[in-house]
């Protein structure tokens, strides 16, 4: 996304990109315990890996900063790029904390699932590092360094990362996975999502996960998501 970014406002010149979504991933999949992502097994689901994902997913990030250091020193962003990565890992790891504690394992309180709550989680776990990040650093090495500059782009790229995962959420339920790549584990995992029903979510039992995936049916919420995804 660096380099698509990169390429609409200067003519190539070098290319140099990388991003904190692959160790997030990792990191996420365990927490969330993914069998699959993206149509293939989870890093940490392979026989050899197991939770030395984790050490994994930790060693890629720490990789960033040699490459930036590698590839970027000599240039006027390098500073804006180190505290713009720095800034990003901090944001996903405390709002993925919010995330965590507000849909804890075996303990079901919809009263925390509030509008207010998910908009948080959306745009400061997930918006910065997979939608503003990559714009914001190409931005950075075209010459766009100015505050209203970003802070215009900023806006603008969280609100799509807030339909992003509205339709995430969507497709975790009516999704194909041979099409999506995972099978969604929202209703089970107790998730803040989009989609929400009280009694039987966050409950692990098919039966249960049936009946909430049948009420979702029943209520169109298909057509309600094609109708916001059309007003958006």
């Amino acid at each position: 996304m660096v380099l698509v970014a990169f390429r609409e406002l200067v003519e190539p010149r070098k290319q140099d990109a990388d991003s904190l979504q692959q160790p997030s991933l990792w990191a996420d999949d365990i927490m969330d315990s993914f069998l699959t992502c993206q149509g293939q097994m989870c890093w940490y689901q392979k026989p050899d890996v197991g939770l030395e994902a984790i050490n994994d997913a930790i060693l890629l990030e720490a990789c960033i900063y040699p490459l930036l250091k590698l590839y970027c020193q000599e240039q006027p962003y390098y500073l804006n790029l180190i505290e713009l990565f720095l800034q990003s890992s901090y944001q996903t790891e405390i709002w993925q904390i919010l995330d965590l504690i507000t849909a804890p394992q075996g303990n079901v309180d919809l009263g925390r699932f509030t509008e207010k709550r998910y908009k948080s989680i959306v745009k400061d776990k997930t918006a910065f590092y997979s939608f503003y990040l990559p714009v914001a650093v190409a931005m950075y090495m075209a010459g766009i360094d100015g505050k209203k500059e970003h802070a215009n782009a900023k806006k603008i790229l969280l609100e799509m990362r807030e339909f992003f995962q509205i339709q995430n959420d969507y497709l975790d339920l009516f999704g194909n996975p041979s099409v999506t790549g995972k099978v969604g584990t929202d209703i089970q995992d107790n998730k803040c999502s989009w989609l929400i029903l009280k009694e039987n979510y966050g409950q692990k039992e098919a039966k249960k996960v049936a009946l909430v995936k049948a009420l979702y049916e029943e209520l169109d919420l298909p057509a309600m998501f094609l109708q916001h995804a059309e007003d958006s």
